[in-house]
């Protein structure tokens, strides 16, 4: 049937071919704009623009060829290319940047879209059909060409509520997007409707409503990338988008079934699509929950086993360490744990570099794991403390402890030459009842007996090295408070002149006595105070102390000197000088009174910084003494150039041989290497003590030898201040009994006397009982 068209419809049309190719070509302009990941979405809503702009005007030619209803074949025509376009739009809308994540989270979106489009159509049948029949005579009866169409419209927007809805504010990238790919679909199921049934009027509006559609779409796309992001991975909204499509479906229904209708194969099938989608929709929510599910229990897995994994070697670390010790301590099973440490490894990172002592750390765990038995645990505690938990008893772990102290101590090879470097390695086992805090404490006592005892070797745990270490830490705990609570004292041990062992001089001892530890010898609180940094402390309440009684002999009138020994760690402190001159001005001790005694393991030292600062020392006018002289550290040449005043010749010098007779003539047995040491002295300028004189037979050799003064057992042990000024003034007395004769001494090269001196000033002693005229400067 021919039908005239309107100027109107004509423009009409005419204008929606135009809008709709206008659009056409942004949706093209803006796919080839596009680069990945954006292109393939962008290039898929183009292909669809491109097949709604062909559909489009399949119907305007239709309409200005002949307008009227009718043309069931080109309506079918239009509602195919509105179902492809559809599809095609809703593909490039989930293929959109920020849309979908994954195929997953784009199938679900599929599925939501499914279930709200079947509900919108199934809705829209009973609207449309017998016997509600919404627009009575104008509603279109039901046609292949409409169905199409109608479904096709129904999942697009279904699609595009579902983005919009689970869209983050602000939804107007989403919405207007969505927007137009529905009221582009709902344009070609007009216009398959109008062109079939309705006639020119509804196909006139069904252009204008594609190409608005069209123009909207392409609007979005060419000015927003991107359009927006969904959230997909929301369950707790999936209970809501289920139960409003099937509300809306339920309650159709029951409204269709009280007017009477029924239920045809079309009804039937959207009810099943509705059924299967949602089951299918539900499948994938547990799937993904469950791959979610799957992916935490593994990073949980893998963060666990992060915090309990060393990253530079990949051992455990002192977690996983300590999670195994306390599996066998509650298993009950026999282990013994290693405690390892590299010997010098600082100096690896001071002089090569962190990066190389990293490459060492990983190296040295790589053959710590590769050398241990299956079953045990190599571990990393920080820097460079390793340890090893074995399984079975102390001998099989001996075994492995040997293996790993030859392999772990050959060279590391690195680009810029080999690290060489040993290990020392404690062992200890469980003690008793299992307890963790216990066994590692005692694989550290172990491992610190190894350093103390020479390190690159292996020591068993001993509970006599425990009780020595307690110990330790006692007193090293109860000599920071020992000067408060006033426990130390000094004693003073007589120096005295040869032959007539009358009391010339004393060197002041510090003795230490705690209420409950008892007499702590010095050999023991001394070396704790050096380490400890008490050592300056405790030297200079002993300088006051010393000085403090020195000038109270003085002033009763005592020809007398003290000596008070000095720690290399005193000496090299920049204050020390200062604090002497003030020690002698506050008690107003003359200074050539007082004696520095400097240890012969001083000058293993800095040489040339021991002697600035003994020449520092001297001019504020003490003496400086060389003490243990024979010891084996100085050598002749650094005895030439040391600033001293006296030698103090070790004991074991003194008693080191039996005396011996001179060869050729007659005399008094002396002793050889006091002898030596006394010419070497004299020729040097310098005054000599023999130490350690505990036996008439010493005594009678060191005199034989030339020596004039004497220290030791025979002459009194360290005695307090009182006694000792007893001793001194029983050695003053009128009554005092005279000098036993000196045995007959072999002749000694006489001294060359300074100008103005005679010999006879080198022989007798001056004041204090050294003579001044032997003070050799510097």
């Amino acid at each position: 049937m021919c039908v005239h068209t309107s100027p109107g419809m004509i423009g009409t049309a005419v204008l929606s071919a135009l809008i709709a190719l206008g659009a056409g070509v942004l949706l093209a302009a803006a796919a080839r704009r596009r680069t990945a990941p954006h292109h393939q979405a962008y290039a898929l809503l183009a292909v669809a623009g491109a097949v709604a702009v062909v559909t489009l005007l399949v119907g305007v030619a239709v309409t200005l060829s002949a307008g009227g209803p009718g043309h069931t074949g080109w309506a079918t025509l239009v509602a195919l290319g509105t179902a492809v376009s559809g599809l095609i739009f809703c593909a490039g809308l989930l293929r959109m940047p920020g849309v979908a994540g994954s195929a997953g989270s784009a199938a679900r979106l599929a599925l939501d879209g499914v279930i709200v489009g079947t509900a919108l159509w199934f809705v829209g049948w009973v609207l449309f059909s017998e016997p509600t029949r919404l627009l009575g005579d104008a509603t279109p009866t039901a046609s292949p060409a409409i169905l199409l169409a109608s479904v096709s419209a129904a999942l697009s927007s279904g699609l595009a509520a579902i983005m919009i809805f689970r869209a983050p504010p602000p939804r107007r990238c989403l919405a207007v997007l969505g927007t137009g790919i529905t009221v582009a679909t709902c344009g070609g199921l007009a216009l398959a409707a109008g062109l079939c049934q309705a006639g020119p009027g509804v196909t006139s509006v069904a252009l204008v409503v594609l190409a608005v559609g069209l123009l909207t779409i392409a609007v979005a796309v060419h000015r927003i990338d991107p359009p927006g992001e969904v959230a997909v991975d929301v369950i707790p909204y999936d209970g809501e988008y289920a139960f409003a499509p099937m509300a809306a479906m339920a309650t159709s229904a029951m409204y269709h079934l009280l007017q009477d209708g029924r239920f045809d194969a079309l009804g039937i099938v959207a009810g099943s699509v509705e059924g299967f989608a949602l089951v299918a929709r539900q499948y994938f929510t547990l799937h993904e929950v469950r791959g979610y599910a799957r992916r935490l229990a593994d990073r949980e897995a893998h963060f666990r086993q992060l915090a309990h994994t060393d990253a530079l070697t990949g051992l455990a670390n002192r977690r996983g360490l300590l999670r195994a010790l306390h599996r066998c301590a509650e298993a009950g099973t026999p282990c013994v744990l290693l405690s390892l440490d590299l010997d010098g490894f600082k100096n690896v990172n001071d002089m090569r570099g962190h990066d190389v002592g990293d490459a060492v750390l990983a190296e040295f765990g790589r053959r710590l794991r590769d050398n241990l038995r299956p079953g045990d645990l190599a571990a990393r505690l920080g820097g460079d403390e390793f340890a090893v938990l074995m399984h079975g008893g102390p001998i099989e772990a001996g075994v492995v402890a040997e293996r790993l102290l030859g392999v772990l101590g050959r060279s590391y090879e690195q680009p810029d030459g080999p690290v060489f470097l040993s290990v020392s390695i404690g062992l200890a086992g469980w003690a008793g009842e299992p307890d963790v805090e216990l066994l590692l404490r005692h694989a550290d006592l172990a491992l610190r007996y190894a350093k103390q005892r020479g390190k690159n070797r292996i020591e068993r745990y001993d509970a006599a090295y425990d009780r020595l270490l307690r110990r330790r830490t006692t007193v090293e705990h109860e000599l920071r408070g020992a000067i408060g609570r006033d426990e130390l004292r000094l004693a003073f041990q007589p120096v005295a002149s040869l032959p007539s062992v009358r009391p010339v001089g004393a060197e002041a001892l510090l003795r230490w006595h705690h209420p409950e530890l008892g007499n702590v010898g010095p050999d023991e609180f001394i070396p704790l105070a050096e380490e400890c940094g008490m050592i300056a402390e405790l030297g200079a309440w002993v300088l006051h102390q010393a000085c403090h009684q020195l000038s109270r002999w003085l002033a009763e009138g005592h020809d007398v000197w003290v000596s008070v020994n000095v720690s290399p760690r005193e000496l090299h402190a920049p204050e020390y000088v200062v604090q002497v001159t003030e020690a002698l001005r506050a008690h107003r001790v003359p200074p050539q009174r007082l004696v520095l005694e400097v240890t012969e393991h001083a000058v293993a030292t800095d040489l040339d910084e021991l002697i600035r600062r003994l020449t520092a020392l001297r001019l504020t006018g003490v003496r400086i003494a060389l003490d243990d002289f024979g010891a084996g550290y100085s050598s002749l040449g650094q005895l030439r150039r040391l600033p001293i005043d006296i030698l103090k010749i070790d004991h074991g010098l003194v008693a080191e041989h039996e005396p011996v007779r001179p060869v050729g003539r007659d005399g008094p047995a002396f002793a050889p290497m006091v002898d030596i040491v006394m010419r070497l002295g004299h020729q040097l300028g310098l005054e000599v003590i023999a130490e350690g004189v505990t036996t008439p037979t010493e005594l009678a050799a060191v005199v034989a030898a030339g020596c004039r003064f004497g220290q030791g057992a025979l002459f009194g042990w360290g005695v307090p201040a009182e006694h000792l000024e007893a001793m001194l003034e029983a050695a003053s007395s009128p009554g005092a009994r005279p000098a036993r004769p000196a045995p007959e001494q072999r002749p000694l090269q006489p001294l060359v006397p300074r100008s103005g001196e005679s010999v006879s000033e080198h022989v007798t002693p001056g004041a204090a009982g050294v003579p001044e005229a032997t003070r050799r400067d510097p």
